[in-house]
This record gives C-alpha cells, sequence and structure tokens, in this order.
C-alpha cells in the first residue's frame, strides 16, 4: 500500500528496516504520502513533474494531485504547468527544528568569522541517525568552492564528523549502520554525495604520516564503546591484513615493512572500498577528539573536524572543508587545527554562558500562540472542496509548533500552539514519530534532524530573484505592464529581475542592465533608506530630471516617509514608474520592485490609487517567502 512506503532514501535508515516498519494503526495515512510527496521533490532538487511524482511515489495520480493542490494552498509548493515547484515558505517547517535547536542562532557568527579568518569554507553538523546532517554552511566563493547544503544528509563513515559522532554511539547505532552499508552498498540513498561504487585505488596516501599523530601505543583491542574488537596494532609486526583501518582507504597492505611486488595478492582478497575504515576512524577520533576527511566524499575533497560540547556531549561538529590545491589532509591538520581549537572553545563558552543565562532567569516554556488552523482549512476545504486533504495540512503545522524555547512539548502544549483537539495532535505526532521526524521521551517530544530534509536543501540556495519571479509574473499578468526586481549597486540599480509584456509599446529592459539610480523609481525607495547618498554628479536625462541635490534630498525624505516613489518621465520621455522597497526580516531595504509603463496608459494619480495597492501586495508575499528563507541563512541578493 502507498501508506506504508518505506522510508525515502537518504533518511538515514536502512531501507530494510524501513520496508519492516509496521505503520501504527493510528497513523495518518495522508499526512504519510504528503511527507513522501515532499521528500520526491526533495531528491529531485526542488522541481518534479506531477507524473513523475506519481512513479516515484506509487500514489495514484488523482492523490498526487490532491496532495500538491493542498501543498499548494499551504504554500509550500508552486504549481507551475504540469511541475510541481518546492517554495520558499516550506523552509518553515526547517526553520523550526533549526530555532528549538538554538545552535545556528548561537555559533553561526563563530562560524562565519572562522571562514573569513582561514579563507576556507566552515560547516556546522548534527549527527542524524547513521548520518551527519548540516546545520550551517559559511562557503568560500572560488571556481571551485562547496557545494552542500543546509539540511544534506552525508553517511558518516565518508565524512570527518562522522566518527567524531559515532564515539557516541553504541551496540544499535553501529548494528543500525551495519544494516544500512549492506542494504545500500554504493550510498544510493545520498542524493548529495557521489556513489560509493569504486574500490580505494592503490597509490600514494597523503595519510601515511598519520601514525605519528596517534602514536605507536594502540594496544586495546576493545576501542569501540560496542565491545567489538579491533585487531590490535601489535598485529601490523605479523603481516595480517586488517579488514579495517585507516590504512585501507588507499589499499595498502599493513604487513609488516615488506616490499610487495605490483599486483601480488591483489586478487586473492576483496578490494576495500570507501568507508570500510570507519570503526577505526572512529576509535582514532576518540583518542585524537578530531578527525580528518581525506578525499572520502570526492576526490580533491579534504576536510578538518572537531566537536563542539556542550554539557558533556556532542552538541554539534565544526569542519574546516578546502581543496587538494590548497591543503593536503595532512597540511589542512598541521596548519589549522591550533586555530580550529581556539573557535571550538568559542562555541562551547557561547553555549556555556547561553545555559547560565536560561538558567540564571527561568521562564515558563514558551507556547506559540494559536495559529489560526481552523480557520484557515475551513477557507480553504470551502475553496478547493475534495481537493483539499484537511489532515494532511494540520499534520504539518504540528512540525511548526516548535520553535525557539519550545524544544520540547508534550501532547497538551502542542495542542494549544497549532489549536488542534488533543486527539487530533496526537495522531499527528503518532505519525511524525513513526516517520523520524519526532521523537517521544517522558512524554515529551522533539523535532529530529530529519525535518531538514523536508526541502530544505534545495531552497536554501535560493537568491532573491529567484524567490520574487513568481510573484512578479503574477503581479504582471494582473496589471498588464511590464515588472522589475533591481538591487542597489554603489549610485546605480541593476536589474535582477524582469517579467515584461507583449504591446508593441513596452518597456525594454534586460536583467544585468544597470541605471542610474537618482532619476528611477527603483533606485529612490533604495536611496531613502541609506544614511547618506552615494550620488555624484546629477544628470539632466530629460527636461523633467531632478537635478538640484536640495531638491532630490527632499525627495527622498518624502518617499521614505510614504514608503513609494513615482517617477515620471525623468529618465526617459514617455516612461512612468512606481516603485516600492523590498526590506529583510530586520527592516533593512534589499531590493525594491516596479511597476512601469508609457505615460499614456496611466495618469499618476491613477498609478497611486490603481497600481501602488497591488504592488504593494506583491511586495509583501515575497518579503514573507525572503523571511522565511533568511531566517536562518543570507538570502543571495542577484
Amino acid at each position: 500500500m502507498p501508506s506504508n512506503v518505506a522510508p525515502a532514501p537518504g533518511t538515514g535508515t536502512s531501507s530494510a528496516a524501513g520496508a519492516e516498519a509496521v505503520v501504527p494503526a493510528e497513523a495518518v495515512t495522508p499526512l504519510i504520502r504528503g511527507i513522501a510527496v515532499l521528500r520526491r521533490l526533495t531528491d529531485a532538487d526542488g522541481v518534479s513533474s506531477l507524473s513523475g511524482l506519481e512513479r516515484s511515489t506509487g500514489l495514484a495520480r488523482s492523490t498526487v494531485d490532491r496532495i500538491t493542490a493542498t501543498l499548494a494552498r499551504r504554500g509550500y509548493v508552486r504549481l507551475d504547468g504540469r511541475d510541481a515547484v518546492l517554495a520558499p515558505r516550506l523552509m518553515e517547517l526547517g526553520n523550526a527544528y533549526l530555532a528549538a535547536l538554538r545552535l545556528p542562532r548561537l555559533l553561526d557568527a563563530h562560524a562565519d568569522a572562522l571562514a573569513d579568518e582561514l579563507d576556507e569554507s566552515v560547516s556546522l553538523a548534527v549527527g542524524d541517525q547513521d548520518g551527519i546532517r548540516f546545520i550551517h554552511q559559511a562557503t568560500r566563493r572560488r571556481a571551485m568552492s562547496l557545494s552542500f547544503r543546509i539540511g544534506d544528509l552525508l553517511p558518516a563513515e565518508r565524512t570527518a564528523p562522522g566518527p567524531l559522532f559515532a564515539t557516541e554511539w553504541g551496540d544499535r547505532e553501529w548494528a543500525r549502520w551495519h544494516e544500512r552499508r549492506a542494504a545500500d552498498p554504493e550510498d544510493r540513498g545520498f542524493p548529495a554525495v557521489p556513489a560509493r561504487s569504486r574500490p580505494i585505488e592503490y597509490g600514494e596516501d597523503d595519510r601515511n604520516d598519520e601514525k605519528d599523530r596517534i602514536g605507536a601505543n594502540r594496544t586495546n583491542p576493545t576501542n569501540r564503546k560496542n565491545g567489538k574488537d579491533l585487531t590490535a596494532a601489535q598485529d601490523l609486526t605479523v603481516g595480517k591484513d586488517l579488514t579495517v583501518g585507516k590504512d585501507l582507504t588507499v589499499g595498502k597492505s599493513l604487513a609488516a615493512d615488506r616490499p610487495e611486488e605490483p599486483g601480488a595478492g591483489r586478487s586473492a582478497r576483496r578490494l576495500p572500498t570507501l568507508g570500510d575504515d570507519f570503526e577505526q576512524r572512529t576509535a582514532e577520533a576518540r583518542e585524537a577528539g578530531w578527525a580528518l576527511d581525506d578525499q572520502l566524499i570526492e576526490p580533491g575533497l579534504v576536510a578538518l573536524s572537531m566537536p563542539v560540547r556542550e554539557a558533556g556531549r556532542i552538541a554539534c561538529v565544526v569542519s574546516v572543508v578546502s581543496h587538494t590545491s590548497r591543503h593536503t589532509a595532512a597540511d589542512l591538520r598541521d596548519t589549522l587545527l591550533p586555530r580550529l581549537r581556539k573557535a571550538v572553545a568559542a562555541m562551547e563558552r557561547e553555549l556555556r554562558e547561553a545555559q547560565h543565562a536560561e538558567s540564571a532567569t527561568p521562564t515558563p516554556r514558551a507556547t506559540a500562540a494559536p495559529s489560526g488552523l481552523a480557520v484557515w482549512t475551513g477557507a480553504s476545504k470551502q475553496e478547493l472542496g475534495r481537493e483539499f486533504i484537511e489532515s494532511l495540512a494540520r499534520g504539518l503545522t504540528v512540525i511548526t509548533a516548535f520553535g525557539e524555547g519550545r524544544a520540547e512539548l508534550n501532547l497538551t502544549e502542542v495542542a494549544q500552539a497549532t489549536g488542534l483537539a488533543r486527539a487530533t495532535a496526537r495522531r499527528a505526532l503518532i505519525t511524525l514519530e513513526h516517520l523520524g521526524y519526532v521523537t517521544a521521551h517522558d512524554r515529551v517530544f522533539r523535532l529530529t534532524p530529519r525535518v531538514l530534509g523536508l526541502g530544505f536543501p534545495p531552497l536554501s540556495r535560493t537568491s532573491l530573484a529567484e524567490i520574487a519571479a513568481p510573484h512578479l509574473t503574477e503581479l504582471s499578468q494582473r496589471l498588464h505592464d511590464s515588472v522589475s526586481l533591481a538591487v542597489l549597486t554603489g549610485d546605480e540599480i541593476q536589474y535582477t529581475g524582469r517579467v515584461s509584456t507583449s504591446r508593441v509599446m513596452s518597456v525594454h529592459i534586460t536583467i544585468g542592465t544597470r541605471l542610474p539610480a537618482y532619476p528611477t523609481a527603483l533606485g529612490r525607495v533604495m536611496l531613502a533608506d541609506l544614511p547618506e547618498h552615494p550620488l555624484t554628479e546629477l544628470l539632466p536625462l530629460t527636461p523633467r530630471t531632478i537635478t538640484d541635490p536640495a531638491r532630490l534630498k527632499a525627495v527622498l525624505d518624502r518617499v521614505r516617509e510614504e514608503g513609494y516613489a513615482l517617477v515620471d518621465e525623468e529618465l526617459e520621455v514617455g516612461l512612468r514608474s512606481v516603485a516600492v522597497p523590498v526590506r529583510e526580516r530586520g527592516g533593512r531595504v534589499v531590493a525594491a520592485v516596479n511597476v512601469a509603463m508609457h505615460s499614456s496608459r496611466r495618469t499618476p494619480e491613477e498609478c497611486v490609487a490603481e497600481v501602488l495597492p497591488e504592488l504593494r501586495a506583491a511586495v509583501g508575499r515575497i518579503e514573507e517567502d525572503l523571511w522565511v528563507a533568511g531566517r536562518f541563512r543570507r538570502v543571495p541578493r542577484t
């Protein structure tokens, strides 16, 4: 049955375990199916045809249509012809987890500062069962730069953070890891990484000198918490081959220092593959307190990681990531480890201070205000009829009940935060726990990192121009005029988004075009937000262009007060334009949107009465999406 679909690839749960999982009797089937659709869209990088979703989920086309209609009504997807496209509003689910986690709010600035100091990419990751999931990325922009995104899930054994998290694993976690490795031998369930299909090549190893960092005295054969024996270090002296161990990452024999003839013995034993040495790397990480990734993800990628601890447990792992053209793994360790240690100490101090502040001023557990879900679902049901799946919308709303100050909620608190009946909230929580998005302990529920797998990776790289595009299109279609998005660059505006009309007489400007800011409506709403205006010479482009600095300053003061700018034939004779600013979460103007037309189309008064309300509403929708998308990341302006 579709409702019993096993967990999607990349969830960190072995496919065998997922296939055998029994769906609880009280689980909400539409919620299971709706989350399956979101997972498939995420795996497809945010876009899929409806027929593609039908094939990948195994659901009936009518079910897919109803699910996507409900998600579109919620603002989580956008229906573009025959395609379903993930929308920025979906990131509110991942934001709920990140806010409840606290770590991004406390540590992101430290990671960004470390990236600036080292001029290398820095990431923060948390453990997600037998994988690791990114919660922050501070990426250096280069020709060869890191492509991992917030929310991406990686197999623990092919990363630097993985061995560090595995130092806290018990028997259950190791059994899950072995089961997943057997069920998915090529890591096909982790779309963010290349497949593990190649054996390790024989050749020179950048990690040969790592024997010195650990030392020769590794005589304890039970270096792992689950009690399974590792072959002792002294076995190296008697010519035994190890089935695990760091040297297997390059395919070298661990026989005593005797030369091996080319190709000798290679056909008699299985070639090791990526991750075979994970247990050994975990033992080394436990001893050293840090870990390396020497091209385990793909050739050229190296990383150095250290754990950030809170109350004695690993809260997250910080990694410095580079390329072999800049650092070898050994060089990364020798050069950057002292600075990484210093950054980790600062992060742990930040966590201690935050914990102390929270303990010193205890407050009642925060509860979100009722979401108005009943009113919204009622209106949606009336508008969409049977195409709207109320139980799916309610179930997803339960995730948003969590957040900052609401990391742990009991059933009553979830019901109060969402406005749902206790029985409805309970069934949703049972379903989310079954799917791995919620954990329960002593009747208290917490979100898991898996929530970030619901659309966050493809959406976490969305630019402001991409966020605005569907809203610009809708506004242009509504008004039948050209609509543009622009940013301020010095004393010029640069067009970053554009929807033109097909009129004989229309405004023709291409994306990337730059114009002086002072004679444009787009420029004036952005200049008005600045404490000082970066203006040079004011040239008369038309007889109506304002060129007097004092007069222009007065105009900008009025624009700041009224919240919009109307420019009538100052850039070009016959061109009339009205614009409003786009503001980020903190209120700073980051862009502007305008509607431009020939002066014969509307009078200035008609622009204010007819166009301005529609323009403001469209910009309001852009800002809502921008605020969701930019809560835990910097949204690129272009």
